[in-house]
């Protein structure tokens, strides 16, 4: 594609350094920076999607698994009620 650009003063110089430099022509120097420069811009290439594979979880029916962690909750009320009365059973309350 012929196309005219107006390139600011400092980009013409850093193609010109680049041109010096490498033995090549501006029209190579400027594709050259344009195409690392845009590469980020590039679609990534078509990789395999990631696919979980789900396992059951052998939960018995009625419990959701979303709501776990009420249950830990009440787990948690029942150890500390039954620490409390191990204690106060020591103390001879």
């Amino acid at each position: 594609m012929r196309t005219t650009v107006t390139l600011d003063p400092d980009v013409e110089h850093l193609l010109r350094l680049a041109t010096q430099g490498s033995g090549q022509s501006f029209k190579e120097a400027l594709n050259d920076g344009l195409r690392r420069g845009l590469a980020h811009l590039a679609p990534a290439s078509a990789a395999e999607p990631f696919v979980v594979e789900a396992l059951p979880l052998g939960l018995r029916a009625g419990l959701d698994p979303a709501r776990l962690h009420e249950v830990a909750d009440d787990l948690e009320a029942e150890a500390f009620a039954e620490t409390s009365r191990q204690l106060r059973r020591r103390l001879g309350q």
